[in-house]
């Protein structure tokens, strides 16, 4: 039970990725405080089990009063909210897009870092992983303001690992490629899902970027590519 002892918050915990890091962090012994947009869409999900925490985490004021006095007790951060939406061209892309983009995927994670991070600065340890894509290191048409926000998430995490690493905080990300989720089959009817990454797979490389065998690893962009 390798989180045994330990308080994980997974954020966008009643998505199909967040349910799969929760319940293996849950599995692997941790406490959990899983957070999400919508109380029903997280007591659908895990019943009444966890510490359940509805709150928008694009808004800093939101999770100021919601996280912040939770902070003390949590010992890994998995920003796992995020979002995704094709796009058109970029000098078409609406000011709405890129706001949606950037505050799922960017600010989402800057607002639960002002939140957390003091606590674990003060406490002298930490973990914090965040999901980036590899479309922050190649944009693909359509995908722009995507690329962006994703970018965005990894080079907070570097700044960020720069910034904490003599606090006994380590930060990194993971950055999958096709994630198998129920929305991607549906979106895309006719690929091979057993190409794409398994959720579970993914998850793997959360947890160890969550625990102590990476104690060495700051500021890690962590492709997880399956075979696509």
């Amino acid at each position: 039970m390798e989180f045994q002892g330990r308080t994980v918050l997974v954020t966008g915990a009643a998505g199909a990725l967040g349910r799969t890091v929760a319940e293996s962090f849950a599995a692997a012994g941790a406490a959990l405080i899983v957070v999400d947009i919508a109380a029903d869409g997280l007591r659908r999900v895990f019943g009444e089990a966890h510490r359940q925490v509805a709150v928008d985490i694009t808004d800093p004021a939101a999770v100021a009063a919601a996280i912040g006095p939770l902070a003390g007790g949590v010992d890994v951060l998995c920003n796992i909210a995020g979002g995704f939406a094709m796009g058109p061209p970029v000098h078409e892309t609406p000011a709405a897009m890129w706001e949606d983009m950037l505050g799922r995927n960017a600010v989402s994670v800057l607002n639960m870092a002002r939140a957390i991070v003091p606590a674990m600065q003060a406490r002298g340890s930490g973990k914090i992983v965040n999901v980036s894509a590899m479309g922050a290191l190649k944009a693909a048409p359509a995908m722009g303001a995507y690329a962006v926000a994703k970018s965005a998430v990894l080079r907070l995490t570097e700044a960020m690992a720069g910034e904490l690493r003599e606090s006994g905080i380590n930060v990194n990300c993971v950055m999958p490629s096709i994630i198998d989720t129920p929305a991607n089959r549906a979106d895309m009817p006719n690929a091979d899902p057993g190409r794409w990454v398994a959720r579970e797979a993914l998850a793997d490389v959360i947890l160890f970027l969550a625990s102590d065998r990476s104690r060495a690893i700051h500021g890690a962009g962590i492709p997880v590519v399956g075979l696509s």
